[in-house]
């Protein structure tokens, strides 16, 4: 970080050479797509009587002094508006009719805060980039809500996520009510908006697919990376910064979550983080990494041996996670409920765990109606993925086109008094992600491999 901030005078700007000045300086071209979801949210709205939406993207977080952490919209905001700068809102006014307006409250054009922060969209060129109906400076946002939300019957907006906004609700409202004896009514409610948002954002369109797919190829091709440079020897970390390496290098804005590189016994922690242990020949190592692209995660795992060549033990108890993601991965369609692909990986898991004598006395049915697999399978098969890395949609949520998921059994088996050694500290989990198609799952990420024998062969390579 620099020293403190130099005060520029009025010509400092104009001396800058055409090609460095902030207003040359322009952002890529902005989709229509973003239009469309607000277009969509706002037929919900009417349908409920109209209201005022409200979303904020957020603030910058100081990460300390005056260091912040890298800055990210909310996804809702974020989806909504694909607006990339902090301190922004949205506001949509919707009558009973369906008719709409949209404002994007931004901050102001400022040469000389641009010099050390980057440049800002501003209220000027914010409207037509964002397909906005038009755009305001930051400062203007109370008394433009407040005008906005006079006569309308209740405001949609996120509860209990950002103190600000529940402070700034609170505000308007009063601000609305001090004007009643002027005739103006202000909302009777306040909708939590975050369930009507996640019912949009399940579906992906083709955008948003395309985006992904790109996201998954990133992700693959680092993975593909990480096993070739992986070798005895070699520290958790050095595998991460391959991976994060590749990322960034192809146009990746960021990693979807921190990074897991686990060897050895750390393979059976489930979100163990690179750290400095070094990798021994005959461990397994298990990465669970993807990359971030213009706001979509990706999100994949792979498992491989750091000698090249899995162990009979090893490959056994592989065998079994590829054949539970298979089982996974047909259960994957159109009109299943969200447990049926976790189902059908447990019930194979579970014949796998009395195939290899894991567990003993026990009938397929019984280990799984008691619940003792989970001693070596504790977490579910998937999560919906988009946005956010675990994406909005839970388990009361029926599979639809369009949807995309994650499916990624395990097996993980800890050194204990019971267990042969030979399956000691062997952890597997394989992990891709899956667009629900007419037709079942269509997977993102296979350009790594998954099938043991090819991953060897990679790594050979």
């Amino acid at each position: 970080m620099n020293g403190p901030e130099p005060r520029f005078n009025d010509d400092f700007l104009s001396q800058l050479p055409a090609e460095l000045r902030p207003e040359e300086v322009l952002l890529p071209p902005h989709g229509d797509q973003h239009l469309r979801r607000r277009e969509c949210l706002a037929a919900w709205i009417a349908a409920q009587g109209g209201g005022v939406v409200v979303l904020c993207a957020g603030e910058e977080i100081i990460r300390n002094r005056d260091n912040p952490f890298p800055f990210r919209s909310h996804s809702d905001f974020l989806y909504m508006t694909g607006f990339p700068e902090p301190d922004a809102w949205w506001i949509m006014r919707v009558d009973a009719k369906g008719e709409s307006e949209s404002i994007l409250a931004c901050r102001p054009r400022d040469p000389e805060r641009e010099i050390w922060d980057g440049v800002r969209v501003g209220p000027q060129r914010a409207a037509e980039r964002f397909h906005m109906d038009r755009a305001i400076s930051i400062e203007s946002l109370d008394d433009t809500i407040i005008e906005l939300a006079a006569n309308m019957p209740a405001f949609y907006a996120h509860m209990g996520i950002h103190a600000e906004l529940d402070e700034k609700l609170r505000h308007w409202l009063n601000a609305l009510r001090a004007k009643g004896r002027a005739g103006v009514n202000a909302p009777d409610r306040i909708v939590d908006i975050s369930q009507a948002i996640a019912r949009q954002r399940l579906i992906k369109d083709n955008f948003e697919v395309a985006t992904m797919q790109r996201a998954a190829d990133i992700s693959a091709q680092a993975h593909r990376r990480a096993m070739r440079f992986t070798t005895p020897g070699h520290h958790e970390f050095e595998i991460e910064a391959e991976l994060l390496h590749h990322f960034r290098a192809a146009g990746a804005q960021s990693v979807a979550y921190g990074s897991i590189v686990a060897s050895g016994p750390h393979s059976c922690i489930l979100h163990h983080r690179a750290g400095s242990r070094r990798i021994r020949d005959a461990e397994l190592v298990l990465i669970d990494a993807g990359c971030e692209l213009d706001g979509y995660a990706s999100d994949i795992t792979r498992t491989y041996p750091a000698s090249g060549k899995f162990s009979g033990a090893q490959r056994a108890v592989y065998d079994v996670v590829v054949a539970a993601q298979e089982a996974a991965i047909a259960a994957t369609r159109p009109g299943a409920a969200f447990s049926e692909p976790h189902d059908a990986a447990v019930r194979v898991l579970a014949q796998g765990m009395m195939d290899l004598k894991l567990v003993k006395n026990q009938s397929l049915d019984g280990l799984i109606e008691s619940g003792d697999y989970k001693r070596f399978y504790m977490h579910r098969t998937g999560h919906f993925l988009g946005l956010d890395v675990h994406d909005v949609g839970d388990v009361n949520t029926p599979l639809a086109q369009g949807m995309v998921m994650t499916i990624e059994p395990g097996f993980y088996i800890r050194p204990a008094a019971d267990i042969a050694q030979e399956f000691w500290n062997i952890g597997i989990r394989i992990e891709d992600d899956a667009l629900v198609t007419a037709e079942g799952a269509r997977l993102l990420t296979r350009g790594v491999p998954v099938n043991a024998d090819e991953i060897e062969g990679l790594m050979r390579g």
